[in-house]
């Protein structure tokens, strides 16, 4: 698999993504449904948003490893979340950590959303290539 990523504006390495990521001679593409603050018994949590999205970064690297793929190789991941305001002052020092660590160069869209299932505020879906 060869990666390439686009981000021809300067403003754009201030904003933890790129504008465009193309792959060639993929061998595998995963699209992940949108994964939430879920524990292993399928109730959602009740908690802060904070760690909402560390359980679902957690419940994330857990579906791309059992499938075979691994997080470095996200190309395409979505937030979705019930504030962006929230998301930005009480969630980045988990958000960016989490794409640091992998190497995780992605096209992203962040989205506010009226609402999630049940009690959640934040939801990441992904497409991961090998």
């Amino acid at each position: 698999m060869k990666k390439q990523t686009f981000d021809p504006w300067a403003w754009g390495k201030n904003t933890n993504s790129v504008q465009a990521v193309e792959v060639k001679n993929v061998s595998g593409t995963l699209y992940c449904s949108g994964q939430v603050a879920l524990d292993a018994n399928g109730i959602p949590s009740n908690d802060t948003m904070r760690s909402q999205l560390i359980l679902t970064i957690q419940n994330l690297e857990h579906l791309i490893s059992v499938s075979g793929y691994a997080c470095k190789n996200i190309v395409r991941l979505n937030v979705f979340t019930t504030s962006t305001q929230e998301f930005f002052t009480t969630c980045m020092d988990v958000y960016l950590p989490f794409i640091q660590q992998h190497g995780i160069k992605q096209a992203t869209t962040l989205l506010e959303v009226k609402g999630l299932f049940a009690t959640l505020t934040v939801e990441l879906e992904a497409t991961v290539v090998k």
